[in-house]
């Protein structure tokens, strides 16, 4: 297909934040391929937020996963009042046959160049669109959100910033409270303060680090948007969590990030960047990742040494 004919994309990305990030060298690099397109994307409702200000976005379709057949079938209607001239599924849920589109991209027949996710999400589109190089991962922020940013930013002395994330969705993934206030106080000669970041349910643990801790410290826990926070870590120095959307957000937003593995795989879930480091026990156990080798990592990060 010519280039100039193809104007409407559809982009199915996934829903989780971190691996909603994850698919955005992909959005990247089809924006640059078809600059004059428009793309709707399918996404659920929280991470619909980080792609609000993307400026060539179209239409932000929501999939709810708890609506069942009915959600399913509602938005299947709403988006065959389309026909789009490229169809990108990175879900791999069969929605792409029942769309209407000249072509289909899915991951069935897709060529990965690596184990990492981003590599595996690219590979969807880049042998197929001749693309070979995988842009960096990316968030889109407005005035309003670096103006919040900076507001509170500006309260806390000096520049040099370590953001911390203690928090995660299921415990397993939770490195120790006392362990992330023992890390800045390792790190209290490189930084000025500490800004912690998380949910609302994150805030009891970003309290329990904070409390004791030699640094001056500010917690946004549950006080941020996505997008709010995503400013925040793009004016730290430094970010420093467990596997969560957060270390994803620092990283689409060029902050050298850290993240303390426990279950899971990092070589293919760590956050996308030149200047994102992971450690992991070898025990899978994230209570058994020490603070010493959290802290030698972090100053072994370009900028700390």
């Amino acid at each position: 297909m010519a280039q100039g004919n193809t104007n409407t994309i559809l982009l199915i990305t996934l829903s989780n934040i971190g691996d909603a990030i994850m698919t955005t060298p992909v959005m990247t690099a089809l924006h640059a391929k078809y600059p004059q397109a428009v793309m709707d994307i399918v996404t659920d409702a929280r991470a619909s937020e980080l792609f609000s200000h993307c400026p060539w976005k179209g239409e932000i379709f929501l999939k709810d996963k708890q609506a069942g057949w009915r959600g399913l079938a509602s938005l299947v209607k709403r988006l065959r009042t389309k026909r789009y001239d490229l169809v990108v599924d990175l879900r791999t849920d069969g929605l792409t046959l029942l769309l209407r589109a000249r072509r289909q991209l899915t991951r069935r027949g897709g060529k990965a160049a690596g184990h990492h996710a981003v590599q595996r999400h690219f590979g969807v589109i880049g042998p197929r669109e001749g693309i070979t190089e995988i842009p960096a991962t990316r968030l889109w922020l407005s005035q309003q959100e670096l103006d919040f940013a900076q507001q509170h930013l500006a309260t806390l002395p000096g520049k040099r910033w370590l953001a911390l994330g203690p928090g995660a969705r299921w415990a397993p993934k939770c490195w120790p409270a006392t362990a992330f206030r023992e890390l800045a106080d390792r790190l209290q000669t490189r930084f000025d303060a500490v800004v912690l970041l998380g949910s609302t349910a994150d805030a009891d643990s970003c309290q329990q680090v904070a409390d004791g801790m030699a640094l001056p410290c500010m917690t946004l826990a549950g006080k941020t948007s996505l997008l709010q926070a995503a400013a925040v870590l793009q004016q730290v120095t430094l970010f420093i969590g467990t596997d969560s959307g957060l270390g994803h957000m620092a990283a689409a937003c060029n902050t050298p990030t850290l993240t303390v593995f426990g279950p899971g795989d990092p070589a293919r879930y760590h956050p996308w960047h030149p200047q994102a480091r992971w450690l992991q026990s070898d025990s899978g156990e994230i209570a058994d990742v020490a603070v010493e080798a959290v802290t030698a990592a972090a100053l072994e990060l370009e900028g700390l040494t």
